[in-house]
């Protein structure tokens, strides 16, 4: 992927990105071209990445217009979460470092899921808010509206979710009958 200047990009857990720059540093006493990179999410910040390792860090280009009403529906949909608590922490952060914004809609969606069952800890629930954020940003960015109105669509989404009913059975299975003799 080539980066110029001017173009919005998405980084991995820091969300859109505007590219300012064409830089050389020396870091660890060795020279490298890095893109300087803005971040436009609330925090902001900046940030420097290797020409060289765009790829490998994750920088993609932001969805395309045409994907947010898709993005928006998987929110509504209802989907598989892994029982093992351990699991489902490795799952989350996984989605979360591909910096895929279908794969933050499944973070947004599964810990919604798991929000209505249960309490999340203070560190999901930051996920949760930290997914909701970087999500509602760059549909902020892509359909050109605020921040809060991209807050509500994505609310709305979450709202519309279709919870899944589990019945569990019993994980025993019955001996029989027990009589009483008196």
């Amino acid at each position: 992927m080539i980066l110029t200047i001017g173009s919005k990009v998405v980084c991995p857990c820091q969300g859109p990105c505007l590219v300012v720059a064409s830089v050389e540093r020396a870091v660890a006493g060795e020279r490298g071209s890095f893109c300087h990179l803005v971040v436009l999410a609330d925090g902001g910040g900046e940030l420097f990445v290797p020409v060289d390792r765009v790829q490998t860090i994750g920088v993609r280009p932001l969805v395309k217009r045409s994907d947010v009403p898709k993005l928006l529906d998987q929110l509504t949909k209802t989907s598989e979460m892994a029982r093992d608590w351990k699991q489902r922490a490795d799952d989350v952060l996984r989605l979360f470092i591909s910096g895929s914004a279908f794969d933050l809609a499944e973070i947004v969606g599964s810990l919604t899921e798991l929000s209505k069952a249960k309490a999340l800890s203070l560190r999901r629930n930051w996920m949760l808010v930290r997914a909701i954020k970087l999500l509602a940003c760059e549909i902020s960015e892509v359909m050109g509206v605020t921040k809060s109105a991209a807050e509500e669509q994505v609310g709305q989404a979450r709202k519309a979710r279709k919870i899944a009913v589990v019945i569990k059975k019993p994980n025993y299975q019955p001996i029989g009958e027990f009589s009483r003799s008196i």
